[in-house]
């Protein structure tokens, strides 16, 4: 009888753990599919005729798609001042290049902070109190700055800003500090130079860290605009396009639903294809999200 009562209890609590567990991923599932429906809802209104965007209530299913919203900002776009294409030429070398050099100096200010006793652990605490201010305290700074260096509508304004963001040197110490420091000094025990060890095992191991990285800084990137900085139209970026074409009132607002869509398009596939990578890093650099 004793064995009986045993295994129906622990059957009973067994039963429990699998229902439990099963609460849980519901209960993820709901949070993540409500987390998806602005997005949704913005991709929705893209192929929504003008009359049900300004419908009220607001309905979040199309009724009656069309892809007239895409035609009309093709048609909007070839009759802006600079082609379209150039506009898209300006984010992708914006966004590949800052977010190359983001990596790679956020990486080589980590190393030395996380595998070697230097006596500045100080200057790893201003970078985490650099992590409290808002980016918008820097931009009086920054113009003072670039305009001085002669760098005001140039690319350099979208570039250099971004490269030393403290994010990045945060999270490639955190995740840098979880390799074995047996691994640095073999190294230099076998004669590699610092560089060689920086980029050809200590790179390799955080491999994690810097996808996430490249995808927080290429989203970061590819959405700004920097009014007061850029006055060239042949330097703007698609959100100033995007920008130009809401301004022709609500006539064009599905066109610049459409427009939107566009512009969510690169980083979502980036995403795709580094979030097991986030989630990696998410888990040992000790960020909760």
């Amino acid at each position: 009888m004793f064995g009986i009562k045993k295994a129906s209890t622990r059957n009973r609590h067994a039963n429990r753990t699998r229902f439990g567990t099963f609460m849980i991923f519901l209960f993820l599932g709901l949070l993540g599919a409500f987390m998806i429906l602005p997005l949704l809802y913005g991709i929705l209104n893209a192929f929504k005729p003008l009359e049900e965007i300004y419908i009220y209530p607001p309905r979040f299913w199309v009724r009656n798609p069309t892809m007239e919203n895409f035609s009309m900002l093709f048609k909007l776009a070839s009759g802006l001042q600079v082609p379209f294409s150039r506009y898209a030429f300006n984010n992708i070398f914006v966004s590949v290049v800052t977010t190359v050099g983001h990596v790679v100096i956020s990486s080589m200010a980590a190393f030395p902070l996380a595998k070697y006793r230097l006596r500045i652990g100080w200057l790893f605490k201003v970078v985490v109190s650099c992590l409290m201010f808002s980016s918008a305290v820097l931009w009086i700074p920054q113009y003072v700055i670039m305009s001085r260096l002669g760098m005001i509508d140039t690319y350099w304004v979208y570039i250099l800003p971004a490269l030393p963001a403290p994010i990045g040197v945060f999270l490639m110490k955190q995740f840098m500090e979880q390799i074995p420091f047996v691994l640095v000094e073999s190294a230099t025990i076998d004669g590699a130079s610092q560089w060689r060890t920086f980029w050809s095992i200590v790179m390799p191991q955080v491999k994690p860290a810097w996808l996430t990285l490249a995808l927080f800084a290429f989203q970061g990137v590819w959405n700004q605009s920097l009014q007061g900085l850029v006055f060239s139209e042949e330097l703007k970026m698609l959100g100033d396009a995007i920008s130009q074409i809401m301004a022709g009132g609500f006539v064009r607002m599905g066109a610049s639903m459409a427009g939107s869509v566009f512009m969510i398009i690169p980083p979502f596939l980036l995403f795709l294809g580094t979030q097991n990578r986030v989630i990696e890093t998410m888990a040992h650099s000790g960020i909760k999200g």
